[in-house]
């Protein structure tokens, strides 16, 4: 079993920055592919972003796209997601979780995280 925790949601105003963090535990941290996922009140889960298990592949939703950059270190089990140019949409909470195969739908992820808030004001 994995467990996964987010850390790092906060308010910001628009143009700033975050980082949110995924820490994992046990010691399969490397063999999972992961991917970070937002919902706003009244929407679906969205895909964000994902990385595989080497960190060496990157996808992006158009929407973040050139803002937000994924990256992990698997030495320490932790993912992240810089945020930068926030803007009001961003405003979601924010989910990171892991898969066994590089994939943008949430169907697919095993393990999912609590959730962290990432509000963004105008």
């Amino acid at each position: 079993q994995v467990q996964l925790g987010e850390s790092g949601g906060g308010l910001v105003q628009a143009g700033e920055s975050l980082r949110l963090s995924c820490t994992a535990s046990g010691r399969t941290f490397s063999s999972y592919h992961m991917g970070w996922f937002r919902q706003a009140p009244g929407k679906e889960r969205e895909f964000v972003a994902n990385i595989d298990r080497s960190g060496l592949t990157e996808g992006y939703a158009d929407t973040v796209r050139g803002r937000f950059t994924i990256s992990r270190d698997n030495a320490k089990n932790v993912g992240y997601l810089q945020m930068s140019s926030l803007k009001p949409e961003d405003t979601a909470v924010y989910y990171c979780a892991f898969a066994g195969f590089m994939t943008r739908s949430r169907a697919d992820y095993t393990y999912w995280g609590q959730g962290t808030q990432v509000t963004v004001s105008s």
